[in-house]
């Protein structure tokens, strides 16, 4: 997919921070896995029709969290994190690095 902004594809886009040193391989990787979890908290809430708020009540964690965390404005605990997939029905498990 081209992306106007950066002239290419989002992976030319990491290649060419990868190769300017702006970023390692460890960091974008980390990143990767912060969004993808993220898209399954915000993929449970909706498949749930659970709004922030009620997700609030739910999890006792301010829907302000919850919005910033969905944004990636903020990288939660861990605790908030499992505070808030309990009631999504998810979990964080740890598993292997594929290819490592």
């Amino acid at each position: 997919m081209k992306n106007k902004h950066v002239g290419g594809t989002f992976q030319d886009f990491e290649a060419g921070m990868l190769e300017q040193g702006l970023i390692t391989q460890e960091e974008l990787d980390a990143s990767k896995a912060r969004v993808a979890i993220m898209c399954e908290l915000i993929d449970a809430r909706n498949a749930g029709k659970i709004s922030q708020r009620k997700l609030e009540e739910l999890a006792g964690v301010r829907q302000a969290t919850i919005s910033d965390m969905e944004a990636g404005k903020t990288s939660p605990s861990i605790d908030t994190l499992l505070k808030v997939l309990a009631p999504l029905g998810k979990t964080l498990i740890v598993a292997p690095i594929e290819g490592r």
